[in-house]
């Protein structure tokens, strides 16, 4: 069987009872850095066999999991920070274990989008999630729809592109479009900064910026 199982974003007590016990009795972690992993798992004494799975090896290795599992291992996927699948690898390996009636199961967790959300004071009623937006190819015409979207979205944001990013949302949403960026979630230096797209870009241009990023954006009124 196969455990999706989030991991905190910053603060390790943000993980669940439940997720501890899972990862203390499956065969098998899959995660995406090792010495990432490590850490977490170290802190909570959990001493299993860890095993890399990430963007530039699952389209090999899919298969082969499965195989395993079929053979009665069990696997806990999780990635470096966050819920397996949400921007980052999980569901070719989802779609294979169905596809060979493996069971699945996705516990409850820790997800940037929502606390980043939920903080923003923007409405939360009807939202949109675009995970990190296409960087080159695609990106104008993803841009343009998101100028007519009247629901709230939310964007993941390297921290080294926040800046052109809310210039270019400046631009193609207008710059008094309200926002917030809000970065370093459940860490010591949490913060979320609100106000317009123009004040916003601003305030971040006068700074150095670390930390995961998400851009929450208000639809267009």
């Amino acid at each position: 069987m196969l455990y999706l199982v989030p991991t905190p974003l910053g603060n390790l007590k943000d993980i669940t009872y439940r997720a501890i016990e899972i990862l203390q009795t499956v065969d098998v972690i899959l995660c995406e850095d090792t010495r990432t992993s490590s850490k977490l798992l170290n802190h909570y004494n959990i001493h299993k066999p860890l095993s890399p799975y990430h963007q530039h090896n699952e389209h090999k290795i899919v298969q082969h999991l499965a195989e395993q599992m079929q053979a009665g291992k069990s696997f806990a996927l999780i990635t470096d920070a966050g819920t397996p699948g949400i921007s980052d690898p999980a569901f070719l390996l989802v779609r294979e274990c169905i596809k060979q009636d493996i069971k699945v199961e996705c516990l409850p967790g820790a997800t940037a989008f929502v606390p980043a959300l939920v903080n923003s004071g923007l409405p939360t009623n009807s939202f949109v999630f675009e995970g990190f937006l296409p960087l080159k190819k695609g990106r104008q015409t993803k841009l343009k729809q998101l100028a007519l979207e009247e629901r709230t979205f939310i964007i993941y944001e390297s921290p080294m592109r926040l800046v052109k990013s809310l210039e270019e949302f400046a631009i193609y949403f207008g710059g008094d479009r309200q926002c917030c960026v809000t970065r370093e979630l459940t860490k010591m230096f949490e913060e979320n900064k609100r106000g317009s797209l123009k004040e916003v870009a601003d305030y971040f241009k006068a700074k150095t910026v670390r930390g995961e990023i998400v851009i929450v954006v208000a639809g267009k009124g």
